[in-house]
């Protein structure tokens, strides 16, 4: 008997992006946020070669692909990227999203967007490569 997909729990396990230096993404990830290399391995179907990076019970996929495209410009911006269909960003809740802020611009992260607003706040950073990351304050989620 198969599984019904509409009943079968589900838990997140990654989310993954696309870099052009792998090491210098592990390095970017390691400084500003705190993950470890969990574990490396090739995809030679793609080819890739890919990292798992963790923090807690929260896991990332870098991959490195030779040749690959560039990011496009309007994915480097959270207001242009949404007219594009496809998959937007990752986002990772917190406890207290202005004190992190702080932190990360104080390590010289590149700060997208910061968004005040009645349903919540958050900030957008991009990654050494570009690529979208946000943090969110979720009520209630921290008491």
């Amino acid at each position: 008997m198969s599984a019904d997909p509409t009943t079968t729990e589900l838990r997140f396990h990654h989310g993954g992006v696309s870099v052009p230096n792998l090491e210098e993404a592990i390095a970017w990830y390691q400084q500003m946020l705190g993950f470890e290399v969990e574990r490396r391995f090739p995809i030679p179907q793609i080819p890739a070669s890919v990292a798992i990076i963790k923090r807690g019970a929260l896991r990332f996929e870098l991959f490195e692909v030779p040749n690959a495209h560039p990011l496009p410009e309007d994915r480097r911006f959270p207001d242009r990227d949404n007219r594009t269909i496809g998959n937007k960003h990752v986002a990772f809740a917190v406890a207290d999203v202005e004190a992190l802020e702080q932190q990360l611009r104080a390590k010289g992260a590149d700060i997208a967007m910061v968004v005040r607003a009645k349903h919540g706040s958050g900030f957008f950073v991009r990654d050494n490569a570009g690529n979208l990351i946000e943090f969110v304050t979720e009520p209630g989620l921290w008491s």
